[in-house]
């Protein structure tokens, strides 16, 4: 399964999110690697389509997972699955982070030979660690959800293993091989599900789900090992004060996380069928998912192709205004639907969820242009996101615990979408700001006769 987040658990997230929040990502470094390097793998143009294809078969295996179960569930089941699917996607965007996208930087093919079997091993450890803590812990708790988040932490060894062979694959140049394990995992997860009988209870849903990815990660471990069998295992880098993982771990933090979290404790503490409401709707903008997460993706590598800052503003401003009119569409569309087929769709839960549709495409709307904004300060001043997304998650989350107060789940959607609106009018200040500061030195140099126009494009470089 895979992850923006999570990048690639995107399409599943209870409360939409920016895909730039977790950094870069396994396709971005397929797409824009260094050439000499990707010459064992793919061609350029092969790895872009194969690295593509993979995001929307994972989009499409989350999609298919969350509707397949929400058809199974009842109302209040499904809130149980949605709030443990929740903490499986903070669990797999802390792993991301923290091994996927420090090891997608690496450079030099022994390097990455070696650092792809740290990644894989120490994943594996890990996650069997933190998941017999989850098992043995929560086992012995009361609760649907805590026996549900047992299952979970016996099938996330297999599940965050299968996800973090993806990255290692992305590393390599080989984003074929990341390809044929998720289309393996599409094969057995949906028709796992789909025979599990109606009713049948989150844990049980849980632990098919997870056992389901068994196969997808035996075919990709089989991939992977002819390419790093050898290579020097160190397992204590990651361990290490100032391992880059860290960081990206607080993006995702500050990014995902937290209005993540947000929640799940408003599930836990306040009323759990409003999870399930939330993810419900959500789960219903997927395809938005696919195409915020490809602009993620590929947008950094080809803005940097343009020279002049201006034209890469407006570039991203044309995509801002595309991006929220599809979502603004899909929205109409959705709202439209009859209720027979929105039952179809999310079986019981979709009584809650059709009245969060309004907000929650409104909020498409809002991380759209935000999605745009964020993939423009990541060429010209990669520095400025980051104090950014600290003050408008918090924010979020405020918003959507105030809106709940004030009016129960639709008004915690209103919340959220009140806070991705703000961000993404913050951010473009911020890159409205940051223009009127380079414009001087821009006109200065002019003068100058230098006949080279410095931007701020070109001097802060590719992240």
């Amino acid at each position: 399964m895979t992850g923006p987040a999570p990048r690639h658990a995107a399409a599943a997230g209870a409360a939409p999110h920016d895909p730039l929040d977790a950094g870069p990502d396994g396709a971005a470094a397929a797409a824009g690697g260094d050439p000499e390097e990707g010459a064992a793998g793919i061609g350029p143009k092969a790895a872009i389509v194969s690295s593509v294809a993979d995001q929307g078969v994972a989009a499409l295996t989350n999609i298919i997972v969350l509707v397949v179960a929400a058809r199974l569930s009842s109302a209040a089941g499904f809130s149980v699955f949605s709030m443990v699917y929740m903490i499986f996607t903070v669990l797999l965007g802390v792993g991301v982070s923290y091994v996927g996208q420090a090891l997608v930087l690496e450079r030099g093919t022994e390097r990455v030979r070696a650092a792809c079997r740290s990644a894989a091993t120490f994943t594996a450890v890990a996650s069997t660690a933190i998941g017999l803590a989850m098992a043995v812990g929560l086992g012995l708790a009361d609760g649907a959800t805590a026996h549900g988040l047992a299952v979970l932490g016996l099938v996330l060894p297999i599940v965050l293993t299968q996800d973090g062979l993806r990255y290692c694959f992305s590393a390599l140049r080989l984003p074929h091989y990341a390809l044929v394990g998720d289309t393996v995992r599409l094969l057995v997860a949906v028709p796992a599900l789909a025979v599990q009988p109606h009713g049948a209870g989150p844990q049980r849903l849980v632990a098919v789900w997870g056992l389901s990815a068994l196969p997808a990660l035996l075919v990709a471990a089989a991939l992977l090992w002819p390419r790093i069998k050898g290579a020097p295992l160190d397992l204590r880098k990651f361990l290490r004060r100032g391992h880059l993982g860290q960081r990206f771990v607080v993006e995702f933090g500050v990014g995902n996380a937290t209005s993540q979290l947000a929640v799940v404790g408003l599930g836990l503490f306040a009323a759990p069928l409003a999870v399930g409401a939330l993810r419900g709707a959500t789960t219903l903008f997927g395809p938005m998912n696919v195409l915020f997460n490809s602009a993620t993706a590929f947008g950094p590598p080809l803005l940097n192709r343009v020279r002049d800052a201006d034209a890469k503003v407006r570039a991203t401003a044309v995509l801002a205004v595309a991006l929220a009119w599809v979502a603004v569409v899909w929205t109409i569309v959705l709202m439209l639907l009859p209720d027979s087929a929105g039952r179809q769709l999310l079986g019981d839960t979709w009584a809650a969820s059709a009245g969060l549709l309004a907000a929650s495409g409104s909020q498409y709307a809002g991380i759209a242009l935000g999605t745009s904004a964020l993939l423009t300060l990541r060429v010209l001043q990669p520095k400025a996101t980051l104090p950014i997304q600290v003050v408008f998650s918090l924010a979020s989350v405020a918003f959507m615990l105030g809106g709940y107060r004030l009016d129960g789940v639709y008004g915690a959607a209103w919340g959220l979408c009140l806070g991705s609106a703000l961000k993404a009018a913050a951010l473009w200040l911020r890159i409205a700001a940051h223009r009127r500061r380079q414009a001087p030195a821009v006109g200065q140099q002019a003068q100058g006769g230098t006949g080279e126009t410095v931007t701020a494009g070109s001097s802060a470089g590719p992240r």
